[in-house]
């Protein structure tokens, strides 16, 4: 890293209530919790100086502590998981122009390389306060699914909406062309800066809509860049998700 470069700080959110998994943080995957699997990939990326969890209970801070990882305790009032980010942040030794990646915690398959796809285009541009992941579907059911967010962008790759619904829509199904579609992945990296003024932004209309937090920044003014990656992300939601994961780990194994 250049001196002048900013530093990449991985935050991941973990908290303990849920209503479809409540304790997922902790719940094992071949013998380990799931938010250790989480670090340890993190840690995996050389870009990162700091890898920190940021979590709402004690349970999962001590979890942590037992692996040897950091971690940050954070209200347990917050509406997002990016509110607990900004607060993490806060109390973190951060510099405004340096780069926070989110990390979800409940993907604990992520491949390293794209923690560098997200951060790279804040470390490339410093005018740019905010970048996310996308992924081109290939599985059909996906298109339709509200659970898998799809997003359109311009020639420069900025992001110009993200919905629920199919984006675009195609009017004339006759067409042989069909439209390609892209789901936006959980990742974000924030310039630091831009973190704190996004969590004092009010909640925008779209937003409340789709509920979907980063279209505040998009109805605001606020450019984010998407990058296309190959790698998809697998997202434990329930626990019939961990048979799928301990499948796919042993299946690489």
């Amino acid at each position: 890293m250049s001196a002048t470069e900013p530093k990449v700080i991985a935050i991941i959110p973990a908290r303990y209530q849920s209503n479809r998994f409540e304790g997922k943080p902790l719940a094992l995957i071949q013998g380990k919790p799931m938010i250790q699997h989480v670090v340890e990939r993190a840690r995996r990326v050389g870009l990162l100086s700091q890898v920190v969890v940021a979590t709402d209970d004690e349970r999962i801070a001590q979890a942590v502590e037992a692996f040897g990882g950091a971690w940050v305790m954070t209200r347990r009032d917050h509406a997002t998981g990016t509110d607990r980010l900004a607060e993490a942040a806060g109390v973190l030794d951060i510099a405004d122009q340096d780069v926070i990646v989110n990390i979800q915690g409940d993907q604990p398959l992520f491949p390293a390389e794209i923690v560098e796809q997200v951060a790279r285009p804040l470390i490339d541009d410093s005018s740019l306060p905010m970048a996310t992941l996308i992924y081109k579907i290939v599985r059909p059911e996906e298109i339709a699914d509200p659970n898998h967010v799809k997003t359109v962008f311009d020639c420069r790759g900025n992001a110009l909406y993200f919905s629920r619904s199919p984006i675009p829509f195609q009017r004339d199904p006759s067409e042989k062309e069909q439209p390609t579609y892209y789901k936006h992945l959980g990742f974000y990296a924030y310039r630091k800066d831009f973190l704190m003024t996004f969590v004092g932004l009010a909640e925008g209309q779209w937003e409340r809509f789709e509920k979907l937090e980063q279209l505040r920044a998009l109805e605001f003014g606020y450019t984010i860049r998407v990058v296309l990656t190959d790698h998809d992300s697998v997202e434990v939601d329930t626990p019939k998700d961990l048979l799928r994961v301990e499948a796919l780990l042993t299946a690489a194994q």
